[in-house]
């Protein structure tokens, strides 16, 4: 698991060398596609608990209550699995994940995601 703060071009892999299945690999899970998404509407980083809460919000449910388990799945399991794919920068210490440079590599798959939930 990759969470230091290097480009993704020198570890893991590089975003262009992502095919469409493993990008459709990485949205396959609701998380990991609502991570990307909320990651590419910003500027700059977000921290795990503003994700763990947007995501906890999107699911229905309480805060309190699924807050600490969506923040642990994306520690433990979303956000390593992003980071090795080259997609996202994710410092575990201070708790932040950034989009690297997969934005516009990104953007015509996560946009065929968002036209499929609206269905």
């Amino acid at each position: 698991m990759r969470t230091d703060t290097t480009e993704s071009t020198t570890q893991g892999t590089a975003v262009t060398d992502l095919s469409p299945t493993d990008i459709f690999g990485l949205l396959a899970d609701d998380r990991r596609w609502y991570a990307l998404r909320s990651l590419s509407r910003r500027v700059g980083s977000a921290s795990v608990d503003e994700l763990a809460d947007e995501l906890a919000l999107r699911e229905g449910a309480r805060l309190s209550e699924r807050r600490d388990r969506i923040r642990t799945s994306l520690h433990h399991h979303h956000l390593p699995r992003l980071c090795d794919a080259g997609v996202v920068r994710y410092d575990a210490e201070r708790g932040t994940v950034e989009l690297l440079d997969a934005r516009d590599r990104l953007a015509p798959y996560l946009e065929l995601a968002d036209a499929d939930e609206l269905r």
